[in-house]
């Protein structure tokens, strides 16, 4: 039985906790606010940008996985959960004489920043042009710098349970798509990112980061296509207007995720939609 720390207990969080805690494991979960913790989960109310919030950590920690997400979508808040966050964590940790066997922080592809559907690895450049990237990639970096078994989980677009605007958006006719170029999408089915966390964890020695994404980067009128197909809904519409230098572009590669030993649940869009849309996930 191990002891772990779950860094910002939300959306993955919780669902890897809970897994977690059926395993056997001692768990504790960290989050601003915690009544919507699963039971069975140790709570600790902290915010990771406060230092001093965190004085009171478990001792004796074999694994701390850093899920935290922003409290909105601008810059001051991305460096708050995640650069500030971080090395609040890693300082707090030190601070207490732990040295985890090791610290999981999930990232996400949003640190590359490639256009034209370029494949790309853990090993691609990273140039992120958005403040999200920039953030991310700091933080990695501050995780790095900080912890030596450290491993980075970059996570492609996360749908599952309750995350259904997609879904939505097809259903009212409200969806559209790029189609020049084509506009490539990365994902991963909730319940695959608790997955991946759970086998990374196991493993006798992690790599420095990894991919997670599933098997099969599509265009987004791919997708849109087949969920409409699926609904009954109108076919998705052409966007007006496209810039392409706006946004990224790329195809995700996870074979390093998959020649670890990791088996999806769900390899691509359409087994996890299909689970999304039938309730069983």
């Amino acid at each position: 039985m191990a002891r772990i720390l779950i860094a910002g207990c939300g959306y993955v969080g919780s669902a890897l906790a809970a897994s977690l805690v059926r395993d056997g494991h001692e768990v504790w979960g960290l989050r601003r606010r915690i009544a919507a913790l699963p039971d069975g989960v140790h709570p600790i109310e902290a915010d990771l940008a406060l230092a001093s919030s965190l004085s009171g950590l478990p001792p004796e920690l074999d694994f701390v996985f850093y899920l935290a997400s922003p409290a909105g979508a601008d810059d001051a808040l991305y460096r708050a959960a995640y650069v500030e966050g971080v090395g609040n964590l890693l300082d707090a940790l030190e601070s207490a004489g732990q040295r985890p066997q090791r610290v999981f922080f999930a990232s996400s592809t949003a640190v590359y920043a490639q256009r034209a559907g370029e494949w790309v690895d853990e090993s691609s450049s990273t140039e992120p042009r958005h403040f999200s990237g920039r953030r991310l990639l700091e933080a990695e970096q501050r995780l790095a710098d900080g912890c030596p078994a450290a491993t980075v989980v970059r996570f492609g677009g996360i749908y599952g349970p309750r995350r259904t605007r997609l879904v939505e958006r097809v259903r009212t006719g409200a969806a559209s798509y790029h189609a020049d170029p084509p506009r490539y999408t990365n994902r991963i089915h909730r319940d695959d990112c608790v997955g991946v966390l759970r086998h990374l964890m196991q493993l006798e020695a992690a790599a420095e980061r990894y991919l997670a994404v599933d098997c099969e980067p599509a265009p987004e009128k791919t997708v849109l296509d087949w969920l409409a197909g699926t609904l009954g809904a109108p076919p998705p519409r052409r966007a007006e207007t496209d810039d392409p230098a706006a946004r990224g572009n790329k195809r995700c590669r996870n074979a390093r995720l998959l020649g670890s030993g990791y088996s999806f649940r769900y390899p691509t869009f359409r087994e996890g939609y299909a689970a999304v849309l039938a309730g069983a996930a």
